[in-house]
């Protein structure tokens, strides 16, 4: 369940630094509620962010019941967070986790994983990739 705070008790960086400069107050300003604040992937990684100019990429992925997304890894970092369903993730010798709607997470980053759907309905995640150009957010890995 996301956290509900106001934004004087956070240290929100570049946001607050690029409103502080506009002339914005903090007192009028509205509650957030903070879905997830870490410096490291589900699997504590330490985020680094890749070189270059940054992009940003926004998506929605939808799985069926079943379906896999296959072992791939992310070259840039990738906040998750599951909008619907239940997405079971294998990363290997770091371990299995299962997510579910709510649910919000870094995930691993320049190491391989495969997801499945393993719900009843569809399972939607909202994925932001932190990325710069040239960078791939995903490498699929070829099947052995």
């Amino acid at each position: 369940m996301p956290h509900r705070l106001m934004f004087s008790g956070l240290s929100f960086g570049l946001l607050a630094a690029s409103l502080a400069g506009a002339g914005f107050s903090q007192d009028r300003y509205p509650p957030l509620d903070v879905l997830l604040s870490s410096g490291e992937t589900i699997i504590q990684q330490k985020l680094v962010y890749p070189e270059g100019p940054a992009v940003i990429t926004s998506a929605i992925v939808t799985m069926q019941p079943g379906a896999s997304t296959g072992w791939h890894r992310h070259d840039a970092p990738l906040f998750a967070w599951m909008l619907e369903g239940e997405l079971t993730v294998d990363y290997g010798a770091d371990g299995v986790k299962v997510y579910k709607a709510g649910d919000a997470f870094i995930e691993a980053f320049k190491t391989s994983h495969n997801g499945t759907n393993t719900g009843t309905g569809p399972a939607r995640v909202l994925a932001v990739f932190a990325g710069a150009e040239g960078t791939a957010n995903t490498v699929v890995e070829a099947a052995n």
